[in-house]
């Protein structure tokens, strides 16, 4: 989907990517994310949101819930991150990264419901009477108030299979009434996602129907006389589309895919923000007259279509541009087709809208690309654990 754009923007790090996979840095099956071009992507995130007095919750999913790189992101003025789901908020709070956003598409289990508050969140999101009222008691338990966010949801709104949850608009006068009695929390914001996507068609970021339920929740709770401060708008976020959902009056957003540069606006290399990841895997043997990779990173949802082929030799630096070949649901990625006849052992590069989390792949750090000396800082798992082994020293 990429492989265009990453030639354009950085092809510095197809060549960083090589180099490591070449010397038996890294293994097949691994994401080579170039930490300098992530942070370059963050400043400019974060400098478009204060133009526009936006707040920004970085969201470390599609990078492997990674703790360092999120870290480093905050370094550079983000307060916190966003954790999607209960697994992403106990790994990042394990390695001491601020949590400013939790259950957001997943509600926060009993077992964590205290653990999460005392660390004190800007908010948490509630689908459900029966989870706002739990996470009332336990705050009121340990002497505090937790500031939650609601989704509303209307016939007309997209919702994601997996992700379906929300209150109904058309409930929201006895929703809103129910929350205001429990002592223990305070309802502060609204959400909705996606708020904007990618239409192929006209070929930009447009808003979606969820965010005009997300608008219409606020204006008649604003003349219900409750006081929101948070409208909180995800998906798409970009230096390109803040300024749109400044002119909604939205408050804050979550980006993802833009501190990497893959976003769709970017497939053909002309956004802001720069590629900054790639996978690499290589040639696991011949079928049939396809050429299977060692799989492990494929993502079904990444519209990936061609990979760059090249030799394990040191001294070749030609790419061939092969197809790689759909992949149906009864598949468990053990392998990629790639269209066509390429040596056993032969790298492949590819660039692909991924979210790591759900892969088993390997996640290397690194940094100095764009000076020309890269310089391995680490690899991790899929979920944000540095690794260790005999690979990896």
């Amino acid at each position: 989907m990429f492989v265009d754009a990453l030639k354009r923007q950085n092809p510095q790090l197809i060549e960083a990517a090589v180099t490591l996979w070449r010397q038996g840095a890294i293994l097949p099956d691994t994401y080579v994310i170039d930490v300098d071009q992530v942070l370059e992507n963050g400043r400019k995130l974060l400098k478009t949101a204060n133009d526009y007095g936006i707040e920004l919750y970085l969201m470390t999913k599609q990078i492997g819930r990674n703790p360092t790189l999120a870290r480093r992101l905050i370094e550079l003025g983000y307060r916190g991150v966003v954790a999607v789901d209960f697994r992403e908020a106990e790994i990042l709070s394990e390695h001491q990264i601020p949590l400013c956003h939790v259950g957001h598409l997943v509600q926060i289990p009993d077992g964590l419901v205290e653990k999460m508050l005392r660390l004190h969140p800007d908010v948490m999101t509630v689908f459900s009477l029966e989870k706002a009222r739990q996470i009332s008691n336990v705050a009121q338990s340990i002497g505090m108030v937790q500031p939650v966010m609601i989704k509303m949801i209307a016939d007309s709104d997209r919702l994601y299979p997996g992700q379906e949850a929300g209150f109904m608009l058309d409930d929201l006068e006895s929703i809103v009434h129910q929350i205001q009695m429990m002592p223990g929390i305070k309802l502060t914001g609204l959400t909705h996602f996606p708020c904007l996507l990618w239409d192929d068609k006209q070929q930009s970021t447009l808003p979606t129907p969820n965010l005009q339920t997300l608008l219409a929740t606020y204006n008649r709770l604003t003349n219900m006389g409750v006081g929101i401060q948070q409208l909180n708008a995800p998906s798409a976020s970009s230096c390109s589309t803040l300024p749109l959902l400044a002119e909604y009056g939205i408050t804050h957003t979550e980006p993802g895919h833009a501190l990497t540069g893959t976003i769709p606006a970017n497939h053909s290399g002309t956004e802001p923000e720069r590629i900054a990841m790639v996978y690499i895997t290589e040639v696991s043997h011949q079928f049939s007259g396809l050429s299977y990779c060692f799989g492990g990173g494929y993502y079904r949802r990444g519209h990936v279509s061609n990979g760059l082929v090249f030799s394990s030799s040191s001294t070749s630096s030609t790419f061939q541009t092969a197809s790689v070949l759909p992949l149906d649901d009864s598949n468990i990625d053990y392998h990629i087709p790639l269209e066509g006849s390429y040596p056993v052992g032969s790298g492949v590069v590819m660039c692909f809208r991924t979210q790591i989390f759900v892969t088993r792949s390997d996640v290397a750090l690194v940094s100095g690309i764009q000076t020309g000396r890269p310089v391995l800082d680490g690899i991790y798992t899929s979920q944000g654990m540095l690794k260790q082994g005999a690979f990896y020293g």
